[in-house]
């Protein structure tokens, strides 16, 4: 493991959640969940009936990505991250529902930045491009809701040093933001 990267397990607490600046390297270990945009339309629309999730979000973290189908003798295909600005729309609901965290590719947007701050969530980037790589870190995988979405559906995933780079954090950092104006010439 490299030293300059901290391992973390899921649930996230807001404690474990406070240590975790814009930068920040990570190995993230433990149950996570994966959803993308249909999956969030139905979860959003069953958190305004008032009805359960497919898994209680409390300490959570949900990774935007739809997987590959599994080679033979695997858990899971290629597994890389998907655009996140699509759950902008959905994202603010699940943090109110007690996400704490998702991972994704690309900035989310101000309204999800508030809700970081106002839950102690946080928002970690994963490389997209390497789905086949990060694949590797995923040891179980099981379709927990949705199958109809194919790839969409909701999967309950057990990581095991999966990834990642804390670009969003419960202060207000923005690591897309601040570190374009960390190079900008004067």
């Amino acid at each position: 493991m490299n030293s300059n990267k901290i391992r973390i397990e899921t649930p996230l607490t807001d404690d474990l959640v406070k240590e975790l600046k814009i930068g920040t390297e990570v190995l993230i270990n433990g149950t996570i969940y994966t959803g993308r945009d249909a999956a969030h339309k139905r979860m959003t629309d069953a958190l305004a009936k008032g009805e359960k999730l497919p898994f209680d979000p409390k300490g959570q973290l949900i990774y935007y990505a739809g997987p590959t189908p599994p080679k033979p003798g695997k858990v899971i295909g290629s597994a890389g991250p998907t655009t996140s600005y699509r759950m902008n729309k959905y994202a603010p609901a699940m943090y109110d529902a007690g996400l704490k965290g998702a991972i994704g590719k690309g900035e989310m947007s101000a309204e999800v930045a508030g809700k970081l701050k106002e839950h102690t969530g946080v928002y970690f980037l994963a490389i997209g491009g390497a789905g086949a790589l990060i694949s590797r870190s995923i040891t179980a995988a099981e379709v927990i809701a949705y199958e109809d979405l194919g790839p969409e559906a909701v999967r309950k995933l057990t990581v095991n040093d999966f990834p990642a780079i804390v670009v969003m954090d419960c202060y207000g950092g923005n690591l897309f933001r601040e570190g374009i104006e960390k190079y900008k010439v004067a």
